[in-house]
This record gives structure tokens, sequence and C-alpha cells, in this order.
């Protein structure tokens, strides 16, 4: 029978990858196992698919294909089965995977002794792209198959083309593992986040050919990869004595070549390092690492030890730790909580004397502030003034005035503080180390807010109420028209910027998004209207957002403030807290004692 052809286009998926924090310390022994936050608890099954079962109903032979399509093993041969030999011969593959919740309707529409068709129809989750890519999207789809009986067996004879998974199916075969390509500056890793059906001795060669295929489309502009086409890995990964067989899978770390890699300068054979490194131990694929540019040593330091992830830690954003304490917005001031007593003090000079701030923002060393405050001026004049100064007070500009400011945003060298003006203009406030002096500088956000592709893949609608920076610079998350989208940061060939292909997170949940920050460089926590799961996870694929503990907040939730130690969200009673450390059978909120009702926490960034 011919293969009915269905329009399941694939689009390109949002930038997948768990980043992992290496156990909130950048001491963690290379031989522990590391907890990948963003990656689902959930090892890839051992059994494999069904295969068909003898005496199966029609509904019921469906279902199990829907959970078959899950093993993409020989171009999908268990699925296969589940066909006749004709469809089995022609049906498309290739066409394009769709993840759907689990347990879909099966909806019988005709049907005879030995002939029957049914729909399928499912909420769709989202589009997994050949490269591994996952793109979230929320709608209903429905699907036809026809069967009909062979040898007295139900078997599919038209179905569309394409890949449909159940999201149960998806994730016992699939694993999301983290590529990791150096930012523009080449100062941080970033995550690209994929997913992958492989054997753990099939999975090092499969990571290291997709570095060398580069990031995925939409976070190209905000990255370079060290292996391109003058660095490309030679031979196979071996063991360091050289030996191919089990490679990446047993004790005593790996070797790698790299033809071209010697013609590198220090800086680029590190960045180098750590971009197979970090994807290496990101995938459980343990060192110590053997690296070498043209058959020498990539770098004489590590040549008898090799490379872990130790080495390279300082180009993952994940694990930098708050060195400056938790501060707050209290009574239009900025203050200081003193770490291990319940004592609150307002820091020096101007942000601490202040009574109109109405937010903080600080750079990742403490050494800068900047604030939103109002300026006390009568409408049709703007309210509201930008302000970035040094944390003692000392050095003030006045940078910008608006009727409404975003809470501002540090990129982690202090370089720049992101806000959002009016709800529709997005700027930077650019500090130069050397001089001292502050400017503007206008974003260019039209590509945010261009027509979306499809009414499943949404664009962002003004306002946009909330913008947070990554760690890394490479990307904003933010919340528009109250949904949560995360976008590419571009630095156009001019010195300006542009921020690129908005891609749409949390796009189940079914109330608007308040306030949102990254907890680490592949997570963000978005606080939401409502009683109901008020506090959820992200990862920035979208894939699957996961509640956090409410306990003990209360509504409504204003505004939340994250790093990879802890959260911090101001409710209607108190800033509340939830530490990292805890384990998450034990976590609830606490009240940071001292700071009140109206106060909102402020943690570096």
């Amino acid at each position: 029978m011919r293969v009915r052809s269905r329009d399941i286009r694939l689009r390109i998926g949002v930038i997948l990858s768990a980043l992992l924090v290496f156990a909130g310390c950048a001491n963690l022994p290379d031989s522990s196992a590391p907890q990948a936050l963003g990656t689902l608890d959930k090892e890839p099954t051992s059994a494999g698919p069904p295969t068909p079962v003898a005496g199966r109903e029609p509904d019921s032979l469906l279902r199990d294909f829907l959970q078959a399509t899950a093993d993409p093993t020989n171009h999908h041969q268990t699925a296969r089965q589940y066909l006749t030999p004709e469809a089995a011969a022609s049906w498309d593959d290739t066409a394009g995977t769709v993840i759907i919740e689990k347990q879909p309707d099966t909806l019988r529409e005709s049907g005879t002794m030995d002939t029957t068709t049914y729909h399928v129809r499912a909420h769709k989750l989202g589009d997994l792209d050949a490269d591994g890519s996952f793109r979230a999207a929320t709608t209903s789809v429905e699907y036809r198959f026809d069967m009909t009986k062979v040898g007295g067996e139900w078997r599919i004879d038209e179905l569309p083309a394409g890949v449909v998974i159940e999201d149960a199916a998806f994730t016992k075969s699939y694993r999301r593992y983290p590529l990791f390509f150096p930012n523009t500056a080449g100062t941080a890793v970033v995550p690209d986040l994929r997913w992958i059906a492989l054997r753990k001795d099939q999975l090092a060669p499969r990571l290291l050919s997709m570095l060398q295929d580069g990031p995925e489309q939409t976070l190209a502009p905000a990255v370079r990869d060290m292996l391109s086409a003058a660095v490309t890995v030679h031979g196979p990964i071996t063991k360091p004595n050289g030996d191919p067989e089990g490679a990446g899978v047993s004790p005593g770390g790996v070797q790698i070549d790299f033809t071209g890699a010697s013609a590198l300068d220090q800086h680029s054979r590190e960045l180098l390092a750590g971009q197979v490194v970090l994807t290496l131990y990101g995938a459980e694929i343990f060192g110590p690492y053997y690296l070498t540019g043209d058959g020498k040593p990539l770098d004489d330091r590590f040549a008898a030890s090799g490379w872990t992830q130790n080495d390279v830690s300082y180009l993952n954003p994940s694990v930098v730790h708050n060195k400056i304490g938790l501060h707050a917005v209290r009574d239009g001031s900025l203050v200081r909580v003193e770490t291990g007593k319940p004592e609150v003090v307002p820091t020096p000079g101007y942000f601490g004397s202040a009574h109109n701030l109405q937010s903080v923002a600080l750079s990742q060393d403490g050494q800068l502030v900047a604030a939103i405050a109002d300026n006390g001026h009568p409408a049709p004049e703007p309210s509201r003034t930008l302000i970035i100064g040094s944390y003692d007070g000392n050095a003030i500009f006045s940078l910008a005035q608006g009727t409404s400011f975003t809470r501002p945003s540090w990129t982690a060298d202090g370089s720049a503080a992101w806000t959002v003006v009016d709800g529709d203009r997005v700027i930077r406030a650019v500090h130069d180390h050397a001089t001292g002096n502050v400017s503007p500088q206008e974003v260019d956000i039209s590509a945010l807010l261009s027509v979306p592709v499809s009414v499943s893949d949404p664009a962002p609608r003004l306002p946009i109420t909330e913008l947070r920076i990554s760690r890394s610079g490479a990307r904003v998350a933010l919340i528009a028209g109250g949904k949560v989208f995360v976008a590419t940061v571009a630095q156009q060939g001019d010195g300006q910027y542009a921020l690129t292909s908005p891609l749409p997170v949390a796009a189940t949940l079914s109330t608007s998004a308040v306030s949102l920050d990254w907890i680490t460089e592949d997570s963000i926590v978005v606080v939401r209207e409502g009683n109901v799961d008020p506090v959820e996870r992200v990862d920035i694929d979208g894939f699957q957002p996961n509640p956090e503990t409410s306990q003990n907040l209360t509504s409504p939730l204003r505004v939340v403030s994250a790093s990879p130690d802890g959260q911090y969200i101001a409710d209607a009673r108190a800033v509340m807290q939830l530490q990292a450390a805890e384990p998450n059978s034990e976590r609830f909120w606490r009240e940071v004692p001292g700071l009140g009702p109206t106060a909102t926490p402020v943690l570096p960034g």
C-alpha cells in the first residue's frame, strides 16, 4: 500500500542540552557520577520497545506501535514490524518526529472484519530535529491510520509520513546530553541540548561528530566552534594505551587526537579542550582526557595526567557561585543580609541611603549596581530612571528615563546591564572598565517580534515584562505577553546587538508568568500566577517543565532571583529561600528574617 503523506514538517529545535551542575564545587572527583540538572532521571531502557503481540486488538496494536517508534535503530526496524510489508517498505520515517503526550485517544472511524481505520488524537509537546534538537510546541494533532489483517494479525497498512512518539516511550529510549560551544568572547561555554538514543559504547564518537557539525542553527550567532573545518577529529577514540575497545565506557579515560590543533594559540587550545572535556563529562564519559594535536600533547601541563573537568571548570558558568551574599530592595533602599545571622544592613553610599529604588541588579563581583528609581516626575513625564553606579555609591550615572523598566540584569563580566524600557525597547547600559564611563545602547528586537511560523510556534507579544541575560551572555530569558521565551543574543558586525530566534518554553503553563531567572546555563525558574504549581523549573528546550515545591509560599508570588546555590522568591508575606543543597524530598521554602512583606531579593546577575 502507498503510505499516505502527512504534513508533519520538522522545525529546527530549540537549543537542547542539560548543563551539569558539577556538585556545587569546582573540585568534584572525576570518578564520581555528577547530578545532571535538567536531565531526566531516567536511564534508556535496556529491554527496548515491544515487538508485536499475537492476537492484539487493532487499537492496542496501534498504541504499541506508538511505543515502538521510540527505537530509531535501523530506521525504526522495530516499529516497521507493526506495518504490512508494503507499508514497512514505503514508510518515510525521515519526514519529521513529533512527541505527543502519553495515552492519546485512539478513535475508530470505520471498519470491517479485516480492515479498520483509526484516528489518533493527542496533545503535541514538540518536534525532534534530525540533529537531536527538541523544539517545544503546544497544539492538538490528529493522525489517521488504516489497518488490515495479515495472516490473521492486525497490521498498519497506511500511516502518516514521519514519526510520532509518546513522551513516556521517548524518555525511556532517548537521553538528553549537552554539547558545549564557547561564547563569542571565548570566556565561557554555552550548552546546546540534544536528545540521543545510543548505547554507551557508541556515545563518545557521536558526541564528537555532533560537535564537528557545529551548534544548532538558532544558537550559531552567539557561539563559535573550535572543531571547525581547520580542526577535526583524527582517527578513532581510544583508551590511553591506544586500544579502541571499550573507549569511553571502561575506566581509565580516553585519548583523542585532533588534526590541525597544533596550529592553535594557547587560549584556543584551552577552549577546544573545554568544549570537548565538558561535553564528554556531561555524558558521563569520564576522564582523564588525553588530548593531542597532530600527535603531540595539546598542552604539556596535561600530557602525563590528562585533562579533567576541574581543569576547564572556569569555562562553565554554572559553577559560578554567589560570593557577595544576598541583597534586597527594602523600603526603596538596597540592603545586605548578613550571612549566618538575622541582620539586615544598608549598603554604603547612594544605593543604601536612597528611598526610591524600585529594583536593583548587582554585577557578579558585586562592584557595580544597576537600579531603577522613581524620579517623582508627574505624568505625562517619564517617572522612572535607570541609574548605574559603583557599589560604594561614589560614582553614579543617570542613564535613561521611561514610564517602566524591567529589573536590570548584568552580564557575567560586568560589561553591560540589560533592561526593557516601556515594555518594547531593550537597551544595554554599557560599562567601560577602562574609563568607568557608562553609555546606553539600543538592542535590535525586530527578529524577536517577527511573524510566527505557525500558531503552535508563536512569536513574543508585547509588552516584555521581564528579561534576564544568561551568565554566558549567549541567551536571554524573557516574559512577553505573559509567555516565557528564550532568545539568542547575536553580536552584529558593527558592534551592536540583536535578539534573535525566540523559542517558546513552558508552553504548557496554563497561567501567565510573572517573574523568572536563570538557575544554571540551561535551566530557568519561572514564577506564575495562581496557586497550582506556581513555581516551575524549565529547561531551555522546553521539554516537560517540572514543578518546584511551593510549600510555605503565599500567593501572589512577585519576584524570583536564582543561582546554582539556591532560589529566593518574594511572596505576599516575605522573602523566602530554597537551598539547592537540600535533598528534594526535604526541600521547602524558609523565610529570610528581617526583610518583611514588600522586599524583593537581589542576587548577582
